[in-house]
């Protein structure tokens, strides 16, 4: 097994729609500018309520990523 040094970057998604597809969403805005993403850990889930409904989903999650 090789040996891998690790970066962490903490990301913040939204949705509309869900607590998954607001981390689905950060994590593909990462890979556009992050190389070799490899793990992320949910850190916070909060989220907006209007009329008593859930509006929107905001997700903070770190993110990890070996170094080249």
């Amino acid at each position: 097994m090789s040996e891998h040094v690790y970066k962490l970057v903490e990301l913040t998604g939204s949705s509309t729609v869900g607590s998954d597809d607001a981390v689905r969403r950060a994590i593909a805005k990462a890979h556009e500018t992050v190389r070799n993403i490899h793990w992320f850990q949910v850190v916070e889930t909060r989220g907006h309520v209007v009329d008593g409904q859930v509006a929107h989903w905001q997700v903070t999650l770190k993110v990890g990523f070996t170094l080249e």
